[in-house]
């Protein structure tokens, strides 16, 4: 497609092999506070599983990229043999700062939304994709513009989570959690680092009991060279994991926690608290400055937990989906 402006002609076309490190400097020029590399596009854009390029559409002009909008569906199911296939996903959208007020960023939307439709999504999610995804949702604070373009486009808020940190400069596990542990070690609990074989139930009740991305994000990190000093466990006197605690998982970063979760069975004894402690003071001495993560959802029981452990909410995400629709093909 091509628009006429006043500045010339802008056509939007999907991307080409050749491309990322200018779209990545596209992305980092239209959003400096949430930047991002060649090589971190790649990883999670370029080398998805779901990835296909004519779903990633780029404007350009003169030759330059100036804008871009991802859409993406399943090609590989998630979980089982589910595709979701009235489900599609936009994980971004952006213009160059310098190209804005002209309707590209309507345009680029309204794209990708018929590229999904054509594919038989009816609804659409931003952003939300698992298993890769820059930042769960729209930071509205930041990016209203973009927030009034997808209001506009009938995108509503489905869910809220928070972005949360704590830093771990002087950081020293509590006296009452210590003594916690040696209570719980005295009774025969096993705290600490994962053996080969605690892997496969670890896995098992991370996917089962918690998110299917879970235990992929676990398998795959092990898989991937993370060392297992990043993951604590918690097994009961009989040997039975009944939680765990990570970090690091998520594109090797260290001071990123999570996953993180303790089996219902368990929760209300301290076992969390005892398990996020533990990985905060791994953290410390392995030189992190601080502990962060993506998504916590509000009112949880989970970040009651944090808020008690020191972190404090610094970004909020909506998590918006919009009805679309059947293709007409």
């Amino acid at each position: 497609m091509t628009l006429t402006q006043d500045q010339g002609t802008t056509t939007v076309r999907p991307f080409r092999p050749g491309e990322s490190a200018a779209l990545a400097e596209a992305w980092t020029r239209s959003a400096p506070q949430d930047g991002i590399t060649p090589a971190r596009l790649r990883d999670l854009v370029l080398l998805d599983r779901n990835f296909d390029a004519d779903g990633l559409l780029v404007a350009e002009r003169d030759g330059a990229i100036i804008g871009a909008a991802y859409a993406v569906r399943r090609l590989i199911a998630h979980e089982g043999d589910d595709l979701q296939r009235d489900t599609g996903w936009i994980p971004f959208f952006f213009v160059v700062p310098e190209q804005r007020g002209h309707g590209l960023g309507r345009t680029l939307l309204d794209q990708a939304i018929d590229w999904l439709r054509s594919h038989g999504a009816t609804e659409v999610i931003f952003s939300a994709y698992t298993p890769n995804y820059v930042l769960p949702g729209l930071d509205a604070a930041r990016y209203p513009a973009a927030s009034a373009l997808l209001a506009s486009r009938g995108f509503t808020r489905i869910e809220r989570p928070s972005a949360m940190d704590r830093s771990l400069i002087g950081y020293e596990m509590p006296e009452e959690v210590r003594t916690r542990i040696r209570d719980l070690r005295a009774d025969g609990w096993y705290l600490g680092t994962p053996s080969d074989d605690d892997l496969v139930p670890l896995i098992r009740i991370a996917g089962d009991s918690f998110n299917s991305d879970w235990a992929r994000a676990i398998r795959e990190g092990v898989l991937g060279g993370m060392p297992l000093e990043r993951i604590l466990i918690a097994k009961d006197p009989q040997g039975s994991v009944l939680g765990w605690a990570m970090h690091g998982t998520y594109e090797s970063v260290i001071e990123r926690f999570g996953p993180f979760g303790v089996l219902p069975e368990s929760r209300g004894t301290g076992l969390g608290k005892v398990l996020l402690h533990l990985t905060l003071e791994r953290m410390t001495a392995l030189g992190a400055h601080s502990a962060w993560f993506l998504w916590a959802d509000e009112e949880s029981t989970a970040s009651a937990l944090y808020a008690k452990t020191g972190f404090a909410a610094t970004r909020t995400f909506d998590i918006l989906r919009a009805e679309i629709g059947e293709s007409n093909v």
